[in-house]
């Protein structure tokens, strides 16, 4: 095996080069606002347009530029999954406690999705099935594993328990393109992080918020609360620390450096490269070695770009770098060896003693989000969310879960299935979190599916401008269930031949009545 990467490039993340950025000032006069957010990565742009949708006045201030940093260097897997396994999320913390943290993320990619529909941002987001699988063989290694069954066991279970807390998941013994047992997970998704960042400042700018690059903080102040940013003053009400590594602010340089001492920082590497289309099925894949492997698509309209990743150590205790990234390289040649190697790049994440992110008050009008793992894009939304609530005033289910002290939930003080039943979430999520449900958002504009709903098929069309028509999807001549037919944009019956438009009306018989309207 290659000791070196064979890849002649540098290390800009694939993002960057396939998404541009609009450029922002750097701040050169004093201002007052509502919120001050530090940090231009998904969860300040995020928390940045959430408050700004609720009538709050927002500055984001970036040191560098917008984007580029840790959510420009992710590969943007969005998932609920957590890199802890759920049965040790419930050896942790219990059964309620633990589907609290799924919850969580199906909350955050049912927001990012939400933005990506409200704000039309053109960012490849797709739902897309998730694959938690059983390692496949190293280089080096015989192609023909067997599985213990104990290893299958324990996907079996996840699967399982995933099911009982009311997640969609299905144990599988042949997981696709990667082969052996796993765990499917629907209605995960992917997207073009850098390019849904772009929207997501685009929306901020357009709602009246205010976004500074180049402007490092210099200096924090109380009474009144205030950031001094290139000899700049904000003043504010409330501050958002959302620099991934957290600094330290109001909280007081012994707080932060005790608070540091409880983050444990990862370097993970990632490669890219072009391959045919279909080679791979486009979704997301990861396994259960330690440190694990993951792989992405991002289709083209000509070709396909894998993204794969692993080889995860503490940052600065790997003395051959290199050496990571032809790892990489050897185990995706084994499994693609017509992939054409294009990019490399490294990035970092954060961990936590107990595998759960730190998101509330760090000091009084002070909110913190840090310690996401490998769930960067779903627990960075997240943090936004519930900082955008706590800001607000407003309850929020997850905030004893997170909270960077966690007193209650560790003394057994926090009932979530009992308090948070009013929660909008939680009023929804038979439709975000049920097997049989499915968002209404996995449709795409001029496109139909049959999704389930309340135990009925429903027939739904997207129309070109978003909009949607619902129809009952039973055929009205002897009840069989219609299908979309993609080449043709109609309804078919597989029983009778019957064929309905897009918006339900007869084309052909027998059947002789269109299909009933749902609400």
């Amino acid at each position: 095996m290659a000791k070196h990467s064979s890849l002649d490039v540098g290390t800009l993340p694939y993002w960057t080069d396939t998404g541009s950025f609009p450029a922002f000032t750097t701040i050169d006069r004093d201002t007052d606002v509502d919120v001050v957010v530090i940090g231009g990565g998904i969860t300040g742009l995020t928390a940045a347009y959430l408050l700004l949708t609720a009538g709050k006045s927002v500055a984001v201030i970036e040191r560098g530029t917008c984007g580029d940093v840790d959510t420009g260097h992710t590969t943007a897997h969005v998932t609920m999954v957590t890199d802890t396994r759920l049965n040790e999320l419930v050896r942790r913390f219990g059964r309620s406690h633990a589907q609290a943290v799924w919850d969580a993320g199906l909350a955050a990619i049912d927001q990012i999705a939400s933005i990506v529909e409200e704000r039309q941002i053109d960012c490849a987001f797709e739902w897309v099935p998730g694959y938690l699988h059983a390692p496949s063989p190293r280089p080096g290694a015989s192609e023909i594993r067997s599985f213990e069954s104990s290893e299958i066991k324990s996907l079996e279970d996840d699967a399982t328990l995933a099911t009982e807390l009311g997640f969609a998941a299905s144990f599988i013994s042949d997981v696709p393109f990667v082969g052996g047992p796993g765990v499917q997970f629907p209605d995960q998704a992917r997207f073009h992080p850098r390019k849904y960042l772009r929207g997501l400042a685009q929306a901020v700018r357009a709602s009246g918020g205010e976004i500074f690059e180049h402007s490092a903080v210099e200096q924090f102040y109380q009474d009144p609360i205030r950031v001094q940013a290139n000899g700049r003053r904000l003043r504010c009400q409330d501050i958002v620390i959302a620099t991934h590594n957290p600094i330290a602010g109001l909280s007081g340089m012994i707080s932060a450096t005790l608070f540091q001492t409880k983050l444990a920082l990862y370097t993970s590497y990632v490669i890219a490269g072009r391959v045919a289309r279909v080679t791979v099925p486009d979704a997301l894949f990861w396994d259960t070695a330690d440190p694990y492997q993951y792989l992405r698509l991002d289709p083209q309209p000509d070709q396909d770009v894998v993204i794969f990743g692993g080889e995860d150590h503490k940052t600065g205790q790997a003395s051959d770098t290199n050496a990571c990234y032809a790892q990489l390289e050897a185990a995706l040649l084994a499994r693609i060896p017509t992939i054409a190697l294009s990019h490399r790049w490294s990035g970092q994440v954060i961990e936590t003693p107990d595998g759960l992110p730190y998101i509330g008050k760090m000091a009084e009008h002070q909110y913190v989000a840090t310690g996401f793992g490998g769930n960067g894009m779903t627990f960075g939304t997240l943090a936004a969310l519930m900082i955008a609530d706590a800001i607000q005033g407003r309850k929020n289910p997850w905030t004893e879960l997170f909270d960077p002290g966690r007193t209650a939930i560790r003394h057994g003080l926090w009932d979530y299935l009992k308090e948070n039943t009013d929660y909008p979430y939680y009023m929804m999520r038979a439709r975000v979190a049920g097997g049989e449900s499915r968002s209404l958002r996995s449709v795409k504009p001029g496109h139909g599916k049959v999704l389930q709903q309340d135990g009925n098929c429903i027939a739904v069309y997207r129309r070109p401008d978003g909009s949607l028509t619902l129809r009952s999807a039973t055929c009205t001549h002897m009840g069989c269930t219609v299908g979309w037919n993609e080449a043709e944009r109609t309804w078919d019956c597989p029983c009778h031949g019957s064929r309905f438009t897009p918006e339900g009306e007869v084309i052909s018989g027998p059947a002789e009545r269109a299909l009933d309207v749902v609400e």
